[in-house]
């Protein structure tokens, strides 16, 4: 019979690696492992594929598989031959993983006796601007997979061996393969692979041993938050089985931005309106700033757009332990309506001899220039 070639088979180059061998075989045993695939031929596309490994992943008889091809392992009889002393165990891993991810069980081990850790969970919070810069306390529901209180995690009540698979939590399989038989084990259906059975199973969590329920947790914002920022509550997430520790909560925040203040990481800037005459001849002027209105000096001369510090009345955080400042942006208003007094006020304002000016003395240049 004419077979396909090995490497043909798992998809790779003659010049794959023994990590490529391997990744190709899992993969496509994953797709016709005849325990979980219900791919037309499984079972026979598994057993070429599983062939191939076999020759491919031996160094030695890669080579004589390279050097003479099939005949290599071709007996007198025209069977097939030359497996002799391979160690199918050592594709335990591979199987355990394909089972593993089907929600088979492949070990001993029940799953009543293994220690396993709660899951994370996370929480997106959205917090006011004023609630980021300040910090705050915020209540918040959450549904959280916790230890069912009724049988306090066990699932049932009075428990005893499982009659199927006589604690083991798996029971065994035969499969026959052209290279002989071997045995797989697959969760037991009756336990669900605890080995343990119950008198009466709990109501209250069906059995699971856990259940969802709201939790009101309060949450302490810190200052300075930002969107994006998280902070992680410690044992808030879902509760551990058989002694293991509970999952964290991650609180992840979104701020909303503010109709007056606009932040760069811990600075703080806003636009205040001066009129010409403040701009022109300075004063005094009251900022609000996030920790109340202060007063702020405007020098005469002032242009649109300066840019003015309040040294430290940005955001002190203690996400980084910094303080940042506050810059005022000047925006000088142009007025729109004005009397006639006020306007002969400016035609007499425009005859000031602005030439010694910098920006009037560029542009005086480039008129001389044209």
């Amino acid at each position: 019979m004419n077979k396909k070639d090995y490497y043909e088979v798992l998809g790779v180059p003659k010049t794959a690696s023994q990590d490529e061998i391997k990744s190709a075989f899992r993969k496509l045993a994953k797709k016709y492992h005849p325990d979980v695939s219900k791919e037309e031929n499984a079972a026979e596309k598994f057993k070429e594929a599983q062939e191939a490994y076999a020759v491919l992943s031996d160094e030695n008889k890669r080579r004589q598989y390279d050097q003479f091809g099939h005949a290599a392992f071709t007996n007198s009889q025209g069977g097939f031959s030359g497996f002799d002393g391979f160690d199918f165990g050592s594709m335990d891993d591979i199987f355990g993983d394909i089972l593993r991810n089907f929600g088979f069980s492949t070990g001993g081990r029940t799953r009543g006796s293994r220690r396993e850790d709660g899951s994370d969970l996370l929480y997106r919070m959205t917090i006011s601007f004023d609630e980021a810069v300040h910090g705050a306390k915020k209540d918040i529901k959450v549904e959280v997979e916790d230890q069912c209180p009724e049988c306090h995690g066990q699932g049932g009540f009075n428990s005893h061996t499982c009659p199927e698979c006589k604690g083991s939590g798996t029971v065994t399989k035969q499969q026959s393969t052209m290279f002989g038989s071997f045995l797989s084990k697959t969760t037991c259906p009756h336990c669900g692979g605890t080995g343990t059975s119950f008198e009466k199973v709990c109501t209250n969590c069906r059995g699971k041993g856990k259940i969802k329920q709201p939790k009101t947790l309060t949450v302490t914002v810190p200052k300075g938050v930002d969107t994006g920022n998280r902070i992680r509550l410690v044992g808030k997430g879902e509760s551990g089985v058989n002694g293991g520790s509970n999952g964290d909560l991650y609180i992840e925040f979104t701020v909303k931005e503010d109709n007056f203040y606009q932040r760069d990481e811990n600075d703080i800037y806003a636009v205040i309106p001066l009129t010409i005459t403040e701009a022109v001849l300075g004063c005094k002027k009251t900022v609000p700033t996030i920790y109340g209105n202060v007063e702020l000096s405007i020098p005469e001369g002032t242009k649109n757009n300066s840019k003015l510090r309040l040294k430290g009345k940005g955001i002190d955080s203690d996400i980084n332990g910094k303080k940042g400042d506050m810059y005022i942006i000047v925006n000088v208003i142009i007025p729109s309506k004005l009397s006639k007094k006020q306007k002969d006020l400016f035609k007499e304002l425009s005859l000031t001899d602005l030439d010694n000016d910098s920006e009037f003395t560029k542009y005086n240049k480039m008129l001389d220039k044209n």
